[in-house]
């Protein structure tokens, strides 16, 4: 048995400890906002925060998530740096597809809550790991400093 907190609120896995923390997090809990995209932690689609730093839950057994706080994406609106986030990313028009972007909100709720005035140097630091098919990376950048401005 393995107890989990994903965004304030305990589960208990009672399954395999190994299993991915992405398929607990959608099968088992039913918040699909955390996204599959390669299984290998080369896309980001499925980036979550454990203890605040940002992880690839497709890659990461449940068992090293246990007694830890989760954030997923679902939680990221209560919080200001995260409402602020998507609230850039509304009014920039971020999204295309839309696939990526949970991940993409996650990675860059991760900087703004540790770099307050990011450089561009830093965005793309902290979002190199996060892959956007539809190539809004242009969009992202302005709606991450749109952001930090609106947090200042």
């Amino acid at each position: 048995m393995t107890d989990l907190t994903i965004n304030g609120v305990k589960h208990t896995h009672n399954g395999d400890a190994a299993m991915p923390l992405l398929w607990f997090i959608r099968d088992e809990v039913g918040m699909t906002g955390t996204k599959f995209g390669c299984g290998v932690a080369q896309c980001g689609a499925c980036t979550v925060h454990l203890d605040g730093q940002p992880i690839r839950s497709c890659v990461t057994p449940v068992s090293v998530a246990a007694g830890k706080n989760i954030t997923t994406i679902e939680g990221t609106a209560s919080d200001k740096v995260g409402a602020a986030v998507q609230a850039s990313w509304r009014k920039l028009d971020v999204v295309q597809c839309g696939y990526c972007q949970s991940g993409q909100i996650m990675s860059a709720v991760a900087l703004l809550a540790k770099n307050k005035a990011p450089t561009d140097s830093d965005i793309d630091s902290a979002m190199g790991g996060n892959v956007c098919r539809c190539a809004t990376y242009v969009r992202i950048r302005a709606a991450i400093h749109d952001a930090a401005t609106a947090l200042a």
